[in-house]
């Protein structure tokens, strides 16, 4: 019979150290040994196996150290049903969890796996040569998934971290993403923005004409390609005031080459705009009357008399 520890064959003592350890969760002394019999003679081990009769010392085997994955009776002595997912997954909610159940009651399990449950293994198939593939399966699909998420979290703290606007949106020019900066020049906030057109966020005018003009994510998704901003784009931000900006948009494709949605960066320049006009008034007008000075007024000679030939 299985104990409480039990010890992995001799013939992986020395990979022991970088087994996945699972913790098997059952008062079925039976259903425990099945499982053992099946993890620890399996080609896609090494496992090594805990084995708790109740949720109580399952949770403090939990708090003590880590566990690659969980397999777990339904029907224990202190807990049942749902109560027991619920608990087990408050404890270790990164963990994947697997269910065992009787072939009579698979709608349970089949409802457990709707409910956040990686799988469910019956209970007359627990010595399986599947079992520990499907366990390993699980494992790895895990830890995908957390590089996955690390990745993505990195990039937003870096997207996050740039003074450019960055918005996404997906193939139909819906909102997608917004980062900090985005939010603080268009004046929307993500919660605001996710989900709506990108031509409700992102609303652009000529400054010069003072019309609508086209936006360019739109333009991006119609033709597939990067495209620029206008010269002399405004934006109109949530509360109705402007800033000028710059910048490009381009085109999001997935690995097989298809259109998926665009990315539009830009940054504010209307200081730098400011700037500009007071460096090119105080090159033409005297610093102190303001009145403007021998430079404008060779300037305009110059036009007047280009324009009188």
């Amino acid at each position: 019979m299985v104990s409480d520890r039990t010890e992995l064959p001799q013939s992986l003592i020395q990979s022991y150290v970088m087994a996945s350890k699972i913790l098997v969760i059952t008062n079925n002394a039976e259903d425990a040994q099945s499982l053992q019999d099946a993890l620890c003679k399996a080609s896609d081990g090494p496992f090594k196996i805990e084995w708790k009769r109740t949720l109580s010392e399952s949770i403090e085997c939990i708090a003590q150290s880590n566990v690659d994955a969980i397999l777990v009776d339904l029907a224990l002595p202190d807990s049942e049903g749902i109560e027991t997912f619920d608990r087990l997954f408050a404890a270790s909610p990164e963990t994947p969890i697997m269910t065992l159940c009787a072939d009579d009651n698979e709608a349970l399990a089949v409802e457990m796996v709707e409910y956040g449950s990686q799988g469910y293994l019956l209970r007359g198939h627990l010595n399986n040569h599947l079992v520990p593939q499907g366990l390993r399966n699980m494992i790895q699909r895990k830890a995908v998934e957390e590089s996955l998420l690390q990745e993505k979290t990195r990039a937003e703290i870096v997207l996050n971290s740039i003074s450019d606007a960055v918005i996404c949106t997906d193939v139909s020019g819906t909102v997608d993403y917004l980062n900090i900066a985005a939010e603080n020049i268009t004046g929307w906030s993500a919660a605001q923005a996710i989900g709506q057109p990108i031509t409700t966020i992102f609303t652009i005018i000529d400054a010069d004409s003072r019309l609508p003009a086209r936006n360019t994510v739109e333009l991006v998704l119609q033709k597939d390609e990067p495209m620029g901003l206008p010269k002399n784009t405004v934006l109109i931000r949530q509360d109705g005031s402007e800033a000028a900006i710059e910048d490009s948009a381009s085109p999001i494709h997935d690995l097989a080459g298809n259109l998926v949605g665009a990315v539009i960066v830009f940054h504010d320049v209307s200081d730098a705009k400011a700037m500009s006009m007071k460096m090119t008034h105080l090159a033409h007008h005297d610093f102190l009357t303001n009145l403007p000075n021998r430079v404008l007024l060779s300037d305009r000679i110059a036009q007047a008399i280009s324009s009188a030939k």
